[in-house]
């Protein structure tokens, strides 16, 4: 039977030396190069009446190190389970010289481990201060919504000339010089626009205009940053290159287009929201006010969770052993690694462990679990979300959906840490001290734009 011994070489790092006596491998050694005797196909012996001799000569040393490392193989993990022990990944070999192992001198053999071993440390959520911001939802924001159903809603129309900001023009690029003069084999594109997407400059020579007529821009001067970023990229123009917005093209009208709006009626009201059974335009404010409240109360607390993420990764304390960590980076993968791209990978390797041994510990004494049917839910939600929300009338076949998406391994297991990390920041949030600030959506979105960044 092997014998484990254990020392401690560094910080949560140790040393874990397995021996094996000749007594632990040798039985079982004897015991394969029978098996190989048998089934061996060798030419000029019939099956199974192979001599030993024979049999050990061409399969023994394979076999003699096979059960070896085997042998030690079952000494170490016997010891890790009886010990109990909180390591991370999988003990590393240290540097062991295998051609020593010789089917023709059995003698005890030992190798040496090395072990990382999982810090202890406490989380402290008594002192979590988070600010859960209020986004005040303006007329302005309801109007634009409104605007944006109709607009979604209603119907396209071919005017015969631009006339309104809100024309969609479709328009043939091409790319021209200075002067007006179209570049042989310069850039062309077909595109379409809105007339506001032009700056202010620009419209007013857009009134009037019909298909076929053309008009002469540059870039840097036809559109604001926003646009002119948008339209640099679709032309193909690298948009971090200054010269690229100082071109010139001839923009030719090939179609105007008008989206009518819908009108503000129970027939549109039913369209945005069906089966709500709105039937004045108040009514139907009020929902659309609604909606936007629950995404910004979404947004709202997508932002105190992660303020939770950071407090909990930036005040629990924890060690790591840190040299059995890079040289399992640099070793451990299916690709090896070297020294420097260890090196180079190591922060960012260990606040991912560090969030992912903080997010178990929660789990665990929060005793947080996900249920198959809550996964088959989320696939059935899933799909509903694609459809809008509207009613399909029979969904039976949403059941046989969720069924066949139960059977993909990866959308279980993406599906399960989505409804359990949920799950515990729900948790977390009804646990911290939170601060209510009223704030503007421009505001906030400006916050959340540079934590991104």
């Amino acid at each position: 039977m092997a014998t484990v011994t254990r020392e401690n070489i560094g910080r949560l790092t140790d040393k874990l030396t397995v021996k094996v006596a000749k007594e632990d491998y040798l039985p079982t050694f004897e015991s394969s190069l029978k098996k190989y005797a048998k089934s061996a196909n060798i030419p000029g012996f019939r099956k199974g009446m192979v001599p030993a001799s024979l049999v050990k000569k061409m399969y023994g040393q394979g076999a003699f190190a096979d059960e070896v490392l085997k042998t030690i193989e079952k000494g170490l993990t016997d010891y890790l389970a009886i010990e109990k022990l909180d390591i991370f990944a999988q003990p590393m070999p240290l540097e062991t010289d295998s051609s020593k192992i010789d089917m023709n001198n059995p003698v005890d053999y030992s190798f040496a481990f090395e072990i990382g071993l999982k810090p202890e440390f406490n989380i402290d959520l008594s002192h979590t201060n988070v600010t859960r911001y209020v986004i005040e939802v303006t007329d302005e924001m309801v109007n634009e919504e409104v605007s944006r159903q109709q607009i979604r809603s209603g119907k396209m129309t071919e005017p015969e000339a631009v006339s309104s900001d809100e024309d969609v023009l479709n328009v043939d690029f091409a790319e021209t010089d200075e002067t007006g003069n179209v570049i042989e084999d310069g850039i062309t594109k077909s595109n379409s626009l809105l007339v506001k997407y032009f700056n202010e400059s620009v419209r007013p020579q857009l009134m009037g205009k019909k298909v076929g007529d053309t008009i002469e821009i540059q870039i840097s001067k036809a559109f604001d940053d926003k646009e002119r970023e948008w339209v640099i990229s679709d032309l193909g123009l690298d948009k971090e290159d200054a010269a690229a917005a100082d071109k010139f093209f001839k923009l030719t009208i090939t179609k105007v287009g008008l989206v009518e709006k819908a009108e503000l009626n129970e027939e549109f009201f039913e369209t945005v929201y069906p089966a709500r059974g709105i039937a004045t335009e108040e009514d139907f404010r009020n929902a659309v006010k609604a909606e936007i409240e629950n995404y910004y109360k979404s947004q709202s607390s997508n932002q105190v969770q992660d303020q939770i993420y950071h407090h909990l990764t930036d005040h629990t304390s924890m060690e790591f052993p840190e040299g059995f960590l890079k040289r399992w980076l640099k070793d451990g993968g299916e690709k090896r690694k070297t020294a420097d791209e260890a090196e180079e990978e190591y922060p960012t390797f260990a606040n991912q462990l560090k969030w992912s041994l903080i997010s178990s510990k929660l789990l665990e004494e929060n005793n947080i679990s996900v249920e198959p049917e809550e996964i088959k839910d989320f696939a059935k939600n899933q799909i509903m979300s694609y459809m809008g929300g509207q009613s399909l009338g029979d969904t039976s076949w949403m059941d046989e959906y969720a069924n066949r998406m139960m059977k993909d391994q990866k959308f279980v297991e993406e599906t399960y840490m989505k409804i359990q990390t949920g799950k515990l920041f729900n948790i977390l949030e009804s646990k911290v001290s939170a601060t209510e600030q009223s704030i503007s959506a421009e505001t906030f979105a400006e916050k959340l734009h540079h934590h991104h960044h």
